[in-house]
């Protein structure tokens, strides 16, 4: 295994770094505006990250996205995670299972998004079906024509600016979980609130209510039953990139921790030469690499062929391991700012408040356990290892 970046990696990686530059000054107005920047900015960002190639990175080039690889995501997804105020959610990554759509269902809504005209939200949370998907009680009715789809979704995230929704239902009487396309301004769909969380993200988290929503036959992702291996794919994938994102926050963190520490003086000297301080720079250090390394491999494997069910696990070890590895880092740094890292006004304030959720959605760290616990009952320590060549 070869780990030294590729000319064409590094060069993506400095177009990652300055998109993620432009995003960041932008930070302050996110923040201020507690919401949604203006449609003309994020119109502006869209075609800046289009023409960096740092949008749709996830689709092939000849549908119209970047065509990247799974390491080559994570590079990007890394130089993004370094932006506060969930920024990089501009970039529109579409929901990796889109690429499974029939010819017609990728005309009518992946291609769109890929030329920044549509976009996408994943709605599978419920409210008493979170860690546990069995849980899910919107149910699909089969009538004439199609499905009426009934139930309830939290947290569905970029729900506000979404044009249409992924959901998950029960297709009754047998309650097979299943993948419906629905455009938000069907009749029936609606948002019932949109609640306020810690962090000051660009897009929101609404809950959405269906009632007697109506969907034609060819609304259905892939086939009728296979919702739950669809969404386990999805969560696969947004799991990684979780991972390469809270690296890219940690790393940030990190930098603005240690310029901070060598320039801030107590004393009569920085306080860069306190031991304590230099011991809180050490671990973060330590968590960065390990993380990253791990991070980058596993997408490495990914390319390179790993099977399903073990690429499954290894993210689930990442993200939890990454997650709450940036949870430590930003903790340290913030307290190296003292009273500054406190103040909103100071990213290090923002990320703070921001990556505390990377240990809750997309599986909680609890869930992440059991993943990996129930991975390794299954088929031993065998999947630690590196797949053979």
């Amino acid at each position: 295994m070869d780990f030294a970046y590729t000319p064409e990696q590094l060069e993506l990686k400095a177009r990652a770094a300055a998109y993620a530059g432009l995003l960041m000054t932008y930070e302050d107005e996110a923040e201020r505006a507690g919401g949604p920047l203006p449609a003309e900015t994020v119109h502006k960002l869209t075609r800046a990250a289009m023409e960096a190639g740092v949008y749709g990175i996830n689709m092939p080039k000849e549908w119209g996205g970047a065509g990247l690889t799974l390491l080559e995501q994570v590079i990007v997804e890394e130089e993004l995670g370094k932006v506060t105020n969930c920024l990089w959610d501009i970039p529109w990554r579409p929901s990796n299972v889109l690429a499974k759509a029939a010819p017609e269902q990728r005309e009518r809504y992946l291609l769109p998004i890929l030329r920044g005209e549509r976009f996408d939200a994943f709605a599978t949370t419920e409210p008493e079906a979170g860690s546990d998907a069995g849980a899910i009680r919107t149910t699909a009715t089969p009538v004439e024509g199609g499905w009426r789809l009934n139930g309830e979704k939290w947290f569905v995230t970029c729900g506000d600016v979404a044009d249409f929704l992924l959901v998950q239902a029960n297709v009754l009487p047998d309650n097979e979980s299943t993948l419906f396309f629905v455009d938000k301004d069907t009749p029936g769909v609606q948002i019932s609130r949109t609640p306020q969380f810690m962090h000051s993200a660009v897009n929101g988290h609404p809950e959405f209510v269906f009632e007697d929503v109506f969907v034609p036959h060819d609304a259905v992702l892939g086939e009728v039953g296979q919702g739950f291996e669809l969404t386990k794919d999805w969560f696969t994938d947004e799991r990684l990139m979780i991972a390469a994102r809270t690296v890219g926050v940690a790393e940030r963190a990190l930098s603005l921790a240690r310029d901070w520490a060598v320039s801030r003086e107590q004393f009569g000297t920085p306080i860069a030469s306190f031991q304590m301080v230099q011991a809180m720079l050490a671990d973060c250090a330590v968590d960065i690499a390990v993380n990253r390394s791990y991070t980058h491999q596993v997408a490495w494997e990914a390319d390179h062929g790993v099977d399903r069910k073990t690429l499954h696990a290894k993210a689930s070890i990442a993200k939890l391991s990454a997650s709450e590895a940036a949870g430590r880092v930003v903790d340290r740094c913030l307290q190296i700012f003292g009273g500054r890292g406190y103040d909103r006004s100071y990213p290090v304030e923002r990320m703070y408040r921001e990556v505390r959720v990377d240990r809750i959605w997309e599986g909680t760290s609890e869930i992440q356990r059991m993943i990996i616990a129930n991975e390794l009952v299954k088929r031993g320590t065998a999947f630690l290892d590196l797949p053979v060549s």
